[in-house]
């Protein structure tokens, strides 16, 4: 069986989504996005260029993760989480000029093996959770 994926969501060609994944309402999975075998990706999620998530996740509605993170499998993730992945973001660089792709530092952050992580949290990149 194939993904689902909602006609009001957003799937980069170059994503991999696994077998009966479901992707719901006004989803954006960005570019060399990889997607396990049976997640659920509730309304609303943002899902950033080059973000890992394993098979058996959950993630909930209106959930930002952006590049860097990886989600092994069978996290959950509840609703209005958003992981960060700059500790000191900024829209210009000292000398006023506007960062550019070249200008972040991503700072990686890794989600274990079945751990969940609760409604409205936010995450600090750099950090692992879980085992």
């Amino acid at each position: 069986m194939t993904a689902r994926i909602h006609p009001t969501s957003v799937v980069a060609a170059s994503a991999v989504i696994g077998d009966r994944t479901q992707i719901w309402l006004h989803c954006q999975i960005r570019e060399d996005v990889r997607i396990g075998e049976d997640c659920i990706l509730g309304k609303n999620v943002y899902v950033e260029t080059g973000v890992q998530i394993g098979s058996r996740v959950k993630i909930q509605n209106n959930v930002s993760v952006f590049a860097g993170v990886t989600l092994e499998d069978g996290v959950f993730v509840g609703p209005h989480v958003c992981f960060t992945n700059d500790r000191v973001p900024r829209a210009v660089n000292p000398d006023g000029s506007l960062k550019t792709a070249s200008d972040w530092h991503i700072d990686p952050t890794r989600v274990c093996t079945g751990a969940a992580i609760g409604a409205n949290s936010t995450i600090v990149c750099g950090v692992t959770i879980g085992a």
